[in-house]
């Protein structure tokens, strides 16, 4: 049971996070909902939370900052006095095309995508107790290469290992697993034409939604004897024929 657990959720302002969060919250968890500059769409979350009877206090932080990494779990330690499920959410995806990506675009990308996550991780195993549980949020650019997001891609490659090897190092006490989304919500400005064109090419014959990833989120926490997996929620994009 998640009655009175506490879970920090980066990313959690808008877009999968938000809907992740606010899932939690309805578990019974106590949620620690971290946003950077959406500040407005983190206030909306933890109010819809408190007025459902949750708990849930925001927090903000520049996970592209690593020292910030560290200092986001203590903070929501402090507040809770407890961290049971780190759920690393936040991410960026900013087009890069190869021969016009700078190598200030690549570390800023990764910082967030990869960095960020592996050093939330490492802060909060210390202070998580047997039975916790991190998730983090992969994509399935990992495996589908999409030229316009090559490094969104390598990076969400990186969760995907990282995730192997945080399996590895913390069990038994904590599990470690992955979801990589497919086609959830579309990126901001993409043309209706090409979401519907990747709808006809994905098996399920639609894109994903948030609760999609929130069903995933759910049946990982339940799998008491699954860590070092990711699970893709893709709509079966990898078995096309």
């Amino acid at each position: 049971m998640a009655a009175g657990k506490v879970a920090l959720v980066t990313g959690a302002g808008q877009r999968v996070g938000r809907a992740l969060a606010e899932a939690l919250a309805a578990d019974g968890y106590r949620v620690g909902v971290h946003y950077r500059a959406s500040a407005a769409g983190a206030d909306d979350v933890v109010a819809g939370i408190r007025a459902r009877g949750g708990e849930a206090e925001a927090f903000a932080a520049d996970l592209g900052d690593a020292s910030a990494c560290e200092r986001l779990v203590d903070a929501v330690y402090t507040r809770f006095d407890a961290l049971d499920l780190l759920v690393n959410s936040a991410a960026s995806m900013e087009k890069t095309r190869l021969g016009h990506t700078t190598a200030e675009a690549f570390d800023a990308i990764v910082a967030l995508n990869l960095r960020a996550p592996f050093l939330l991780a490492q802060a909060a195993a210390r202070l998580m107790p047997a039975g916790s549980a991190i998730v983090n949020i992969a994509d399935h650019m990992a495996v589908e290469p999409w030229p316009d997001y090559s490094v969104h891609g390598i990076a969400k490659a990186g969760v995907m290992a990282m995730t192997r090897h945080l399996a590895a190092a913390l069990a038994p006490d904590i599990r470690v697993n992955a979801i990589a989304p497919g086609f959830v919500l579309a990126p901001p400005g993409m043309p209706q034409e090409r979401i519907d064109a990747f709808a006809t090419e994905t098996p399920l014959q639609r894109i994903g939604a948030p609760q999609d990833v929130v069903e995933a989120l759910r049946y990982l926490l339940r799998a008491s004897y699954v860590t070092g997996e990711t699970l893709f929620v893709d709509g079966g994009r990898r078995v096309r024929p």
